[in-house]
């Protein structure tokens, strides 16, 4: 029988002695394509193959996350592990968890939101008490489901139970907005627990504000604000979260994960990944194994979420355009489109159309945001408020816009992808408008995700999806391509559907 030595190094990564053949083994196996790869430069000009390769041969190094893929990998060929000693213990250890001495825990924290008490939902829990025993996951669960809580019951279990004075907190969020945000969460939660006060334990960190020498326990940052640090500052953080988890695949992010070498504690929490095995087992590797908490029907089904109709507006346009249009470049193509007055008067007219609360959302900024926000502010009634929000727009403006919102009752926000797409939560929004073509998974759920809180009327949210028809017998274009995308994913989501054709002069 082949036998592997097993040193856990750190609590980021454990080396690997074997033979030269079970190492390149393990680099073959756990190697995979990147997606998109085929039009990156390195690889067409044959200084790389498309690979990303999760265990480091030279290193014999594989990120601590993957332990359960990497038995599974021995246990199919039969390979024997011993396990070395290490001042770190045993990769793969869990926690006897008692699930009445975490339940009376989290009834302890005496849980507000908005000023009222709120009680924990049965997948809440169970997704905190599977944390602990495992001690590192990836959490797969829907935007709505209340992943800030999630995160709140568990940072405040380390804290209690686990933590020295010494060791700290860290929860990583991809925006300032969400920075604020995640704060205003943990202080609503605790708004009626005298013994823990936001004010207190948390320090937001993002452009411009302090990183050192901090007397908070826990931390909440942009993972911008921190990837160039040292190593010897990541070394006070014992247990780490990182909110919005798919965007952790950048190399930057990576790094920073790979630097926290104490983080025992690690939980990965996210409402969407994008479908790429590659993706999925790199994030994997720096919190630990997926586990999916809920799906979005069944809080839609469970009246936790709104439901949701998504309305498919066919854009034809004239069959002289579509012929003559031809197959051009993506980019000319996008731009084309979003440069379209009759597209944008459209959208205009949509926006102004709809009751209740309305997001439209556009990828450029001055190219179309812009342009879309003036259009529609100039044509709205006296007194409907239009809001526009992109990445120039301070935190501070795009979190009191958020609660304006929240107050208004007919207010359209025109709003980039990349601001409002991700983790943002409005509590009372009706109406979602896609002013730009996209097929991107994550973009496209988490998009979604912002008109899925319960209104207080009980309105059900709509998705009006713009599709762009620049077809020409077999020739499709790419606005289409995608627009087949998305309705695969919707699918997927067992949501409901209707198409509709509209005529773009």
């Amino acid at each position: 029988m082949e036998r592997v030595v097993v040193h856990k190094e750190n609590e980021s990564h454990f080396k690997v002695y074997s033979d030269d053949g079970v190492a390149w083994e393990l680099r073959d196996h756990f190697a995979f394509e990147v997606p998109g790869h085929r039009f990156m430069p390195a690889f067409r000009s044959g200084m790389w193959d498309g690979k990303i390769r999760i265990f480091n041969y030279n290193k014999r190094s594989m990120p601590l996350g993957l332990w359960s893929h990497f038995k599974k990998f021995c246990e199919d060929r039969d390979y024997e592990i011993e396990l070395e000693g290490s001042d770190y213990g045993a990769p793969g250890e869990k926690e006897k968890v008692d699930p009445k001495e975490v339940w009376d825990f989290v009834k302890s924290l005496n849980l507000h939101a908005g000023g009222k008490p709120i009680e924990i939902r049965d997948y809440q829990f169970n997704a905190i008490c599977k944390s602990i025993e495992e001690q590192r996951l990836l959490l797969l669960s829907p935007t709505g489901s209340g992943k800030s809580l999630i995160i709140y019951c568990l940072l405040r279990w380390y804290q209690e139970k686990k933590l020295d004075e010494s060791d700290k907190v860290l929860v990583i969020v991809p925006t300032t907005s969400l920075v604020e945000q995640m704060y205003g969460d943990f202080d609503d939660y605790s708004s009626a627990d005298n013994t823990w006060h936001a004010s207190e334990e948390v320090h937001r960190i993002y452009s411009g504000k302090e990183k050192v020498n901090l007397p908070n326990q826990v931390f909440v940052s942009t993972w911008q604000s921190i990837y160039k640090l040292p190593k010897t500052w990541f070394r006070q953080f014992v247990t780490v979260f990182g909110d919005e988890a798919h965007g952790f695949t950048a190399k930057s992010m990576e790094k920073s994960m790979e630097k926290a070498e104490r983080a025992k504690y690690r939980f990965g929490l996210t409402g969407t990944l994008d479908g790429s095995k590659t993706n999925e087992l790199v994030l994997q590797g720096i919190f630990g194994r997926l586990l999916r908490v809920t799906r979005t029907r069944k809080l839609q089904d469970e009246g936790t979420l709104a439901k949701l109709k998504i309305e498919m507006l066919e854009l034809v346009y004239p069959t002289e355009v579509r012929k003559t249009f031809g197959k051009v470049p993506y980019q000319s193509e996008v731009s084309w489109l979003i440069g379209h007055e009759g597209r944008n008067r459209f959208i205009r007219n949509l926006a102004l159309s709809l009751e209740g609360n309305t997001l439209v959302m556009f990828r450029f900024v001055e190219k179309h945001g812009k342009i879309l926000h003036d259009i529609i502010d100039t044509k709205a009634e006296d007194g409907r408020r239009v809001f526009f929000v992109a990445g120039e727009t301070d935190t501070q403006d795009r979190e009191a816009i958020r609660k304006i919102v929240e107050r208004e009752n007919n207010a359209i926000i025109v709003a980039s992808l990349g601001t409002f797409s991700t983790g943002i939560n409005i509590k009372n929004l009706h109406n979602i408008v896609f002013a730009s073509p996209s097929k991107s998974q994550i973009k496209v759920l988490q998009s979604i995700g912002r008109g899925l809180r319960i209104a207080e009327n009980g309105q059900i949210t709509k998705l009006y999806d713009l599709v762009d028809r620049l077809d020409y017998r077999k020739r499709e274009n790419y606005a289409l391509k995608h627009a087949k995308a998305r309705v695969k994913i919707y699918k997927e989501e067992d949501f409901e559907m209707q198409t509709h054709k509209v005529n773009i002069k």
